[in-house]
């Protein structure tokens, strides 16, 4: 995970790196990503996620794009 101040850095860093440009969050966005993720991460009866517990994460989260289910 990188941050960066604005769109305008993602795409000089990308070119910079000759990286192609891949999937972006809002701060926001990673907070809720957060939530969902690690809310039950100490309990004693977490036992890690199947891919479609994944995929609903995301889903709640909002992250919709192919990126986050390929």
């Amino acid at each position: 995970m990188l941050l960066f101040q604005s769109e305008e850095w993602i795409d000089n860093w990308c070119k910079r790196n000759s990286l192609q440009r891949g999937e972006v969050l809002t701060i926001n966005q990673t907070w809720e990503l957060s939530k969902l993720w690690y809310h039950n991460r100490l309990s004693l009866e977490y036992h890690g996620r199947s891919i479609e517990q994944v995929a609903e994460v995301f889903r709640q989260a909002g992250l919709t794009a192919q990126f986050w289910y390929a």
